[in-house]
């Protein structure tokens, strides 16, 4: 990866080579930190001893000179960095967030001088699109023959519009048939600019669901179990925890039955085994679900029907139901294997 920090470097350099005036040159070189951090419009204009608004006035006309000379060829330097950025903006799918670009160029979790580097590059170059971070938007370069500025945020915000309208997540594969964009992996890397939201495995959602981006235990318990579909054991659940594709993963199996059992979304449903109240399940004893679903029958039930109901919510043995049953203080026999819920003795 050195050839390409030398040719990013270069490029830099070249491109300030051409400012004449010293002045220009130091306000630029501040303004986009690119021999040190990245000063406001205020620190430089004290530093020069001129007006906040003189300092954006020069920022302005100078990035524009500088603009107009890489189109006219006058910075060679820059044409072969674009080259780089080209081709790894499209193994990204034609855009990505300014972090990702500079460590996939870097090979190395890019500093950040060499980001602002990117930034500088991104701003003068006619091939190169800059989006500037802001509080819906992460900094990102993309490529400028498949939109600029307006237009690249006008398909992000189309994507959150059509995953708030939907009020769940959605796949890759759902967006792209909905969305007349030319590629899914085009989709994927303009939704990764929105700070408005996240994806796990390629589903995509709001950020502030825990379903795309759970950041406690319990929420990451609930993708689990909601991605499995059926009842796990919770060692079960902290090995898939452990083996996911979650930012935070290292997590005791103490701290995860803890969560178990705290949580309401979970119901345990035999030994160790848990479900999601959300697929019909009910917390309660063996006994207080034949109770409710005699309750809830309002007629007297068969012992086969009993237990057939009991089991579809209940992780145990049928000789565990049987054993319930003959609890006459709760259960009466009203016919030969027929039940109903005892009367309360007066």
């Amino acid at each position: 990866m050195g050839q390409y920090e030398d040719v990013i470097k270069a490029a830099v350099q070249g491109s300030l080579s051409i400012i004449e005036q010293d002045r220009e040159k130091e306000i630029i070189s501040r303004r986009f930190g690119l021999s040190g951090d990245r000063e406001t419009l205020e620190q430089i204009g004290d530093y020069l001893s001129i007006t906040r608004e003189r300092v954006r006035q020069l920022e302005k006309a100078i990035i524009v000179r500088l603009r107009i000379a890489a189109e006219d060829g006058k910075i060679p330097e820059l044409a072969a960095a674009e080259k780089i950025l080209i081709r790894n903006l499209t193994e990204e799918g034609r855009i990505a967030k300014i972090s990702v670009l500079t460590n996939k160029i870097y090979g190395h979790e890019a500093t950040n001088l060499e980001k602002s580097y990117l930034i500088f590059l991104g701003e003068i170059s006619a091939s190169l699109t800059l989006i500037e971070e802001t509080e819906k938007y992460y900094g990102a370069i993309g490529i400028s023959d498949y939109g600029d500025e307006k237009t690249i945020k006008k398909q992000i915000d189309e994507i959150v519009a059509l995953i708030k309208n939907k009020k769940a997540p959605l796949s890759l594969e759902e967006l792209d048939n909905q969305l007349n964009y030319e590629h899914p992996n085009y989709i994927r890397a303009i939704a990764s600019i929105s700070k408005q939201l996240s994806s796990l495995d390629d589903q995509w959602g709001l950020t502030k669901w825990p379903t795309v981006n759970p950041k406690n235990i319990r929420d990451k318990i609930y993708v689990i179990l909601q991605n499995k579909k059926e009842p796990m054991h919770f060692n079960d659940i902290a090995s898939a925890i452990s083996s996911s594709k979650f930012r935070k993963k290292d997590v005791t199996l103490q701290a995860i039955h803890n969560e178990l059992i705290k949580d309401p979304r979970f119901v345990l449903i035999g030994r160790g085994i848990y479900a999601l109240r959300d697929w019909g399940y009910k917390k309660g004893t063996v006994s207080q679900i034949i109770t409710s679903i005699l309750e809830e029958a309002k007629t007297p039930l068969t012992r086969e029907e009993i237990v057939k109901n009991v089991l579809k919510v209940r992780k145990v043995k049928e000789t565990t139901v049987l054993l319930n049953l003959q609890n006459k203080k709760l259960y009466q026999r009203v016919d030969k294997n027929t039940y109903t819920v005892a009367k309360a003795e007066k």
